[in-house]
């Protein structure tokens, strides 16, 4: 007797979610919609005032630079 010919086996790749998403989906059963707008634009405005300062220092280093007559 011959045994059965062997069956490829499937496998199926379900992507792991990220930590980010995670957070999102316990976000969304904690909070509800009103508070989670909040926190995202409160989020979004430390970001864009973290950029703002970094623009600034940059600025004046350049500013700095010039005044001393370093290239």
């Amino acid at each position: 007797m011959q045994a059965a010919p062997a069956r490829a086996a499937t496998v199926r790749a379900t992507a792991i979610p990220s930590f980010g998403t995670a957070l999102r989906a316990v976000e969304s059963l904690l909070m509800s919609g009103g508070q989670r707008t909040a926190r995202r634009n409160a989020w979004t405005s430390v970001l864009e005032d973290r950029r703002r300062a970094k623009d600034r220092i940059e600025t004046e280093r350049v500013l700095g630079q010039s005044a001393t007559g370093r290239p």
